[in-house]
């Protein structure tokens, strides 16, 4: 028995995902919608294909992700594909540095880049400077 894709839900799981309110949505589709029609939208099992063209737009997704989506699928590979191997890697290797220790150390150098050159610019003018004194 084929398993049928919920639309609507797909539709939600993807906008939470995006970090988007129903009252987002609406407005981005058009001032006709409203937050309580994306509820309702949400709770169809199948959504025609023009107003599923709309609501991917919007979402900026592939019409097919909503129409394919299959959580259980979904859960199923990451729960097999995911193994105490792979987070054991991932625990592992994590950053050794303080990304922000990183940046400050870069200001110091770049400042102490400056100051140099800033030293050879005022060591020109002086030499420039000696030279036209002696033509004079």
């Amino acid at each position: 028995m084929e398993k049928k894709i919920h639309h609507g839900k797909n539709v939600a799981r993807f906008r939470q995902m995006l970090g988007m309110k129903q009252d987002l949505l609406a407005s981005l589709l058009g001032e006709e919608w409203t937050q309580l029609k994306i509820s309702r939208l949400e709770a169809k099992e199948e959504i025609e294909d023009g107003i599923l063209d709309d609501v991917a737009r919007a979402l900026k997704i592939p019409v097919d992700a909503i129409k394919n989506f299959d959580e259980e699928a979904a859960i199923s590979i990451v729960a097999n594909t995911f193994t105490d191997e792979s987070v054991a890697y991932v625990e592992n290797y994590k950053c050794t540095f303080n990304p922000f220790d990183k940046w400050a150390e870069e200001i110091v150098e770049n400042r102490k880049l400056y100051e140099r050159l800033l030293q050879a610019e005022k060591e020109k003018i002086e030499i420039l400077q000696k030279l036209l004194d002696k033509h004079k």
